[in-house]
């Protein structure tokens, strides 16, 4: 039982720090009912009119033609995302050329070795080595 009057105390102490920080006051919304008045600066480039809002949404219905200038810009958005997919793409290609590559000289030198192991393993002294895989010159 102890706990729920800790808890509820708690939670009137943190009530009342909360109602007496000036922060509480400056968040509230005033409640004056007076006449609304026009946004100023950057808010008013943000709200609009209710009545341009309604222009605005029967101009632009689905089925309207798009003018030139969104055209251009959702086909420059286009463009960029096909850069920027071909840039990955070519990064992605030129870095498994270079694994590809590395694992060919790898398994050239691993039989290279292994080709000359052989070689003087099978050497008897009395002749000399062949040269296998090459032309006479």
């Amino acid at each position: 039982m102890s706990w729920t009057y800790a808890t509820l105390l708690a939670l009137l102490t943190v009530l009342l720090a909360l109602s007496l920080s000036p922060e509480a006051k400056s968040a509230a919304v005033p409640s004056s009912t007076g006449r609304v008045k026009d946004p100023q600066g950057p808010q008013k480039r943000i709200f609009m009119k209710e009545a341009d809002a309604l222009n605005f949404f029967r101009r632009r219905s689905r089925r309207a033609t798009k003018s030139q200038d969104e055209i251009n810009a959702e086909q420059k958005q286009v463009l960029a995302a096909d850069e920027r997919r071909r840039e990955f793409h070519e990064e992605k290609r030129n870095e498994f050329e270079s694994y590809a590559e590395e694992e060919n000289d790898e398994q050239d030198e691993r039989t290279r070795e292994s080709t000359e192991q052989w070689r003087e393993f099978h050497y008897d002294g009395m002749h000399p080595p062949q040269e296998y895989n090459r032309h006479a010159i």
